[in-house]
């Protein structure tokens, strides 16, 4: 049951931040196009040979606050996809003298390091709160878009809390694999290279 609820919120994170970072890519898109469109307006070759053209490509540019929108999604998007990274093995390992080790001691290995990064991850979480709160208390806001910098902060707090809590079942399952051999992990084949 708490298998198939890790795997629940892990899967709901990897969608939010991958539907996140299609809007990303998609406004990069349009911001970059509008941008080069503007500057093809203002170039020599079309205002001497279309005016009217070069006229109509003056009125794009790039969307404004662009670059706001980016790191406040990108923020979002690395967060809302560790849940699911951890969850399955994803991080990438260097298993160079770990294969000559017996089993128990690369469980114990794994087992460790899960317990750091879930430690971490608690870490992170806290710190995003406790920035989250300051940027409330401030009243800070982006210069451009002049939304609230907590709104990003929130987002990225959302996130560095499902990364934490798959974190932590991820650290106790290695745990408990550790010591009853049985394991409480999805199926996973790691990070393929």
């Amino acid at each position: 049951m708490i298998i198939k609820t890790m795997e629940w919120l892990a899967r709901m994170m990897a969608l939010a931040g991958g539907l996140v970072l299609t809007a990303l890519v998609v406004l990069v898109c349009v911001s970059v196009a509008g941008r080069g469109l503007n500057t093809l307006g203002h170039s020599d070759f079309v205002t001497a040979f279309a005016p009217a053209v070069a006229d109509m490509l003056k009125n794009f540019g790039p969307v404004k606050g662009d670059f706001e929108m980016v790191e406040a999604g990108i923020a979002f998007s690395i967060f809302a996809f560790l849940p699911i990274c951890q969850l399955h093995g994803g991080h990438a390992t260097v298993d160079i003298f770990t294969n000559l080790v017996p089993k128990t001691a690369n469980r114990a290995i794994v087992a460790f390091w899960e317990v750091v990064l879930a430690g971490l991850l608690v870490l992170i979480s806290w710190r995003l709160y406790e920035g989250l709160l300051s940027k409330m208390n401030n009243g800070e806001t982006t210069f451009l878009l002049q939304f609230p910098i907590w709104w990003a902060y929130l987002a990225s707090f959302i996130g560095s809390v499902a990364a934490a809590i798959v974190g932590v079942y991820c650290a106790i399952a290695r745990i408990l694999m550790l010591v009853t051999g049985r394991s409480h992990m999805p199926r996973t084949e790691g990070a393929v290279h």
